[in-house]
């Protein structure tokens, strides 16, 4: 192939994106967990939802960049 088709270059930036949201959510995730007090095990629900929550926002958005970019040619 000469070119990344238009499917692998959306593939690789849902995959980036949900990597850096991940490791972005689960920091913040466990910032927000110590400051709130959250009690016990809610701590690690709270953690994984915000990280699974920021991976797919930053997934969906870099996803659709790579989308739009992906229909211009330099």
């Amino acid at each position: 192939m000469a070119r990344d088709s238009c499917l692998a270059r959306v593939t690789a930036g849902v995959a980036v994106g949900g990597a850096v949201g991940g490791a972005v959510g689960a920091v913040y995730g466990t910032y927000e967990a110590v400051r709130f007090k959250v009690p016990g095990l809610m701590k690690i629900r709270y953690i994984g939802q915000t990280t699974l929550g920021s991976a797919a926002i930053f997934g969906l958005f870099l996803g659709a960049g790579s989308l739009i970019h992906c229909g211009k040619s330099y």
